[in-house]
């Protein structure tokens, strides 16, 4: 499908670069903001992807984008770091220069909304593009 594919690249083109972690909850739990901002994601225009913490890579991977479902569907799976070759469901909101993503833990459903309550598993972050010098 024409239309499907120029999205998903209009999307790819979107989210190419760098962003920083500027929420995260987890299984409902807040994480304080001075800990999320440590993290940071560099996303390649073709879905491959790489969480960062000071300095030091913590995981890569690749994904796939889905954005003509509503929300949009985001597939991960780490090719590195503790959940290599885990696939994990989740769903994703882009602006200009921030973007959310909620996923749920290997082998549970997709979460349908951009929340993390407690006893779910869920993780939801927000992120800020990190400008280019």
């Amino acid at each position: 499908d024409d239309a499907k594919e120029e999205a998903i690249a209009k999307d790819r083109r979107q989210i190419e670069g760098t962003w920083q972690v500027a929420g995260l909850e987890i299984n409902g739990n807040v994480v304080l903001e001075e800990n999320a901002r440590k993290l940071t994601v560099v996303n390649g225009a073709d879905g491959t992807w790489s969480l960062w913490t000071e300095g030091k890579e913590l995981s890569r991977g690749t994904s796939t984008f889905d954005p003509t479902t509503e929300p949009k569907e985001l597939d991960f799976t780490p090719t590195t770091g503790d959940s290599k070759g885990q696939l994990f469901l989740g769903i994703y909101e882009l602006g200009e220069d921030t973007r959310r993503m909620c996923f749920a833990p290997n082998g549970h459903p997709r979460p349908t909304e951009f929340e993390a309550p407690a006893g779910t598993g869920i993780i939801c972050l927000k992120f800020e593009r990190v400008a280019e010098e």
